[in-house]
């Protein structure tokens, strides 16, 4: 959908601006710009144009050898065809593009997939057409599907308003929203990925977390028997700290995706972010198919690299059932330990268990 969604966004900003076509895009500035109005319409023109050539590129140099001149003449004419241009080679790019693939984009990881740049240019042609807009006298409300794809993609740590227009307005600086503090500084947030060896560990967005929950797929193509159950009971819990606004994106949920064939296995994530003491419970399953490849070993051992070199985790804990041999070998494999019956007791005393569980801790990156 990611294409079709940046179409229907360029096709209702140029819709409404050409209604103020004839009117002063040079000297009158966009709302909280320092651009007048045509200069934003060719900053969003621009940013679809290397959004598209990022991907086309396939790769991840940021240089991008192509500039956006639109034609001269008064009005907005010009610059909502670059727009309209820009857009349409965007939609084309992102229906084309593999979906595993990932280029180029510095907010916050370093490479963001067709989907990410998708909503990244939604999010680009929503904003600015807003700014634009108001400047103009204009009234501007996109459907609340598009500002909800912009959120669920880009802003996953932000909790859900009372709607998403309002919301993202919001988010960016560019609105009020009762009993919340007004927002000066922000910045999109692509999805964290973290590689292993023959897999790609991919976070789930809030989108994708509430797909799977619901018994979709998520958009992986999974391998037989997959998702398995703890994966969806896993992304529920992912839902439901982003509407309770305590989702932090890099502590969430990790789909593992074969390299070969790029099919989905499993799943593996935090169950929360890291409390006071920086310690944090992380957890793991496979489609049965999976299984016996080592691919929970491999996939354990990245994220755990990954978490442990953050200054804020100190210490990993996993907690097993005493007969799942199986599990308790992935986890010795992957430089765990077990726990003293000291540490079991004092853990204990402050989280809940479903039974006899073994407790099984890594506390270095080594």
């Amino acid at each position: 959908m990611g294409g079709e969604r940046v179409r229907e966004a360029v096709a209702g900003s140029v819709a409404l601006l050409r209604t103020a076509d004839a009117r002063d895009w040079d000297t009158v500035k966009a709302a909280r710009s320092r651009w007048s109005c045509r200069e934003a319409a060719v900053h969003v023109a621009h940013s679809l144009m290397i959004y598209a050539s990022r991907l086309a590129a396939r790769g991840e140099n940021p240089h991008v050898p192509f500039s956006v001149a639109p034609e001269d003449g008064p009005g907005g004419a010009g610059a909502l065809h670059a727009v309209e241009t820009a857009g349409a080679l965007l939609t084309a790019t992102v229906r084309t593009t593999p979906r595993g693939l990932r280029a180029h984009h510095p907010c916050p990881y370093g490479t963001a997939d067709p989907e990410g740049f998708a909503a990244l240019g939604v999010g680009e042609v929503l904003l600015h057409t807003y700014d634009i807009a108001e400047a103009l006298g204009l009234e501007y409300r996109p459907p609340a599907e598009l500002a909800e794809s912009v959120l669920t993609r880009l802003l996953p740590h932000v909790q859900p308003g009372p709607t998403p227009w309002s919301t993202l307005l919001w988010a960016t600086g560019r609105g009020d929203l009762p009993g919340r503090a007004p927002v000066t500084d922000w910045h999109w947030v692509n999805n964290l990925v973290v590689p292993a060896e023959r897999l790609t560990l991919e976070s789930l967005t809030p989108a994708t977390a509430a797909d799977l929950a619901a018994g979709g797929d998520g958009g992986f193509d999974w391998v037989a028997g997959g998702p398995y159950d703890g994966t969806r009971e896993a992304s529920g819990m992912l839902l439901k700290a982003y509407e309770a606004g305590v989702h932090r994106p890099e502590f969430g949920v990790f789909v593992l995706v074969r390299r070969e064939d790029d099919r989905a296995v499993g799943a593996l994530g935090f169950h929360g972010a890291p409390d006071e003491e920086g310690r944090v419970e992380i957890g793991y399953d496979l489609a049965e198919s999976a299984r016996g490849h080592g691919y929970a070993t491999e996939a354990l051992r990245a994220l755990a690299g990954w978490a442990l070199a953050r200054d804020d985790v100190h210490t990993l804990l996993a907690t097993v059932d005493h007969g799942n041999r199986a599990s308790q070998a992935v986890l010795t494999r992957s430089g765990f330990v077990r726990a003293t019956v000291e540490e079991e007791r004092a853990m204990g005393e402050h989280r809940e268990t479903d039974g006899p569980l073994q407790v099984y801790l890594r506390t270095s990156a080594g």
